[in-house]
């Protein structure tokens, strides 16, 4: 168990299970936050269609607040676009989360910038309202941990994760076709922007994925950078080894359509080898993300959201100190 500090909270083993009935939902509209994605859009097109799948149980969005990032050039030159094309879809425009919290239920947060999760999901969390926070959770894993703190102190759901979690073929390995995972290799583009460490912006989808597929338990990290490449390697305290080869060349456009088989990995099995299949979009993640909303239960515990958090900083570490090896420390 370990302490935030200046929150007086902490961070217990499996806190998912702390969110009792009061968390549960009795309303369907749901709420943005960040229209500086290319995300948002896409959600809102497959919960606001007339024919809208069942299994989306007719949440739909109703509002937004569009500001995102104040400084990733990127993002910013996306909102106007992106406002316009979600009004087109039936959603309100407000001005501020105070506004955007007295019109909805559940809210997605989804600012590209992961700076400014934290003091956005506060006044999310204070409010009462669950919400499913957009890749990354935050910038740095103290931030990641404040979240969580604030979660339990106002039995509020939250949980975060990459579409690339939901990748073709995880459901098999979950369903133990392959037996016991004894290893994985995962890649996908890993695009460093400046105002974040460099696995947060683009290579957390790799990171993600290749969590997914290993579990928590990863106990040190080695990471080896060149200008288009990073490999990082993770020992877990099984002995069990993951990798993860995130790339900056080659075939995709960032801020464009991106290719599926720029993200994947092979998975080695007591039983079989697998190699992922295709990226098929958010929606796979949006079905999870309507189901957290139906029950308050997270489908990604918050100590693996946190040692991927943890283990994208080790990996920076590495690098800093010349591929060095890493201990992954998440406890304070």
């Amino acid at each position: 168990m370990s302490t935030l500090a200046g929150t007086g909270l902490s961070i217990y083993g499996n806190i998912s299970s702390l969110y009792g009935k009061s968390a549960l939902l009795t309303g369907k509209r749901v709420g943005i936050i960040g229209l500086d994605t290319s995300h948002s859009v896409a959600f809102t097109k497959t919960l606001n269609a007339r024919d809208a799948a069942a299994v989306y149980r007719g949440y739909k969005i109703v509002a937004a607040y569009p500001k995102g990032s104040n400084d990733i050039i990127t993002s910013v030159e996306r909102i106007p676009g992106y406002t316009e094309e979600v009004k087109k879809m039936g959603v309100e425009i407000v001005g501020s989360i105070a506004d955007l919290l007295k019109k909805v239920d559940v809210v997605l947060l989804e600012t590209n910038d992961g700076r400014l999760h934290l003091d956005q999901a506060m006044q999310v969390l204070i409010a009462r309202k669950p919400v499913f926070i957009d890749k990354p959770i935050a910038a740095s894993l103290l931030d990641a941990k404040a979240i969580f703190a604030a979660a339990k102190q106002y039995n509020t759901p939250v949980f975060s994760s990459s579409s690339l979690r939901f990748i073709t073929g995880i459901s098999d390995i979950k369903l133990g076709k392959i037996g016991k995972v004894l290893g994985a290799e995962t890649f996908s583009p890993a695009i460093i922007e400046k105002t974040h460490p460099d696995l947060f912006w683009y290579g957390i989808h790799g990171v993600e994925l290749l969590f997914a597929l290993m579990g928590t338990g990863c106990k040190k990290v080695t990471r080896i950078h060149s200008k288009e490449t990073d490999v990082v390697v993770g020992v877990w305290d099984d002995g069990r080894l993951g990798s993860f080869r995130g790339t900056r060349n080659g075939n995709y456009n960032y801020g464009g359509k991106i290719a599926a088989s720029d993200f994947g990995g092979t998975v080695f099995g007591e039983k079989a080898n697998l190699t992922l299949g295709e990226f098929k979009g958010y929606d796979p993640l949006l079905e999870q993300i309507i189901l957290f909303f139906e029950t308050g239960r997270a489908p990604v515990n918050p100590e693996e959201t946190l040692e991927i958090i943890a283990f994208m900083e080790a990996a920076d570490e590495s690098k800093d100190k010349g591929g060095t090896p890493v201990s992954i420390k998440v406890s304070n």
